[in-house]
């Protein structure tokens, strides 16, 4: 993905930049490269597991506070 922006007759500096700024933003391309700046481990089998085995345990804490608390 490339981004150009040539100046258009009379046009300043800075409107050219604005303009290729607001051309890249909208490409996405600066989120892309955010993300892939940092390399991020997959989990593992076991953890994703354990985190749902958790987040099962909050869900039934949450519904438990839900019935309880129409008393």
């Amino acid at each position: 993905m490339t981004v150009h922006a040539h100046r258009k007759g009379n046009e300043s500096n800075d409107a050219l930049m604005q303009r290729f700024k607001k051309q890249v933003q909208k490409t996405g391309l600066m989120k892309l490269l955010r993300h892939r700046a940092s390399f991020k481990k997959k989990t593992t089998r076991r953890a994703d597991r354990q985190a749902a085995i958790k987040r099962e345990e909050y869900r039934a804490v949450n519904r438990k506070k839900q019935f309880y608390s129409n008393m």
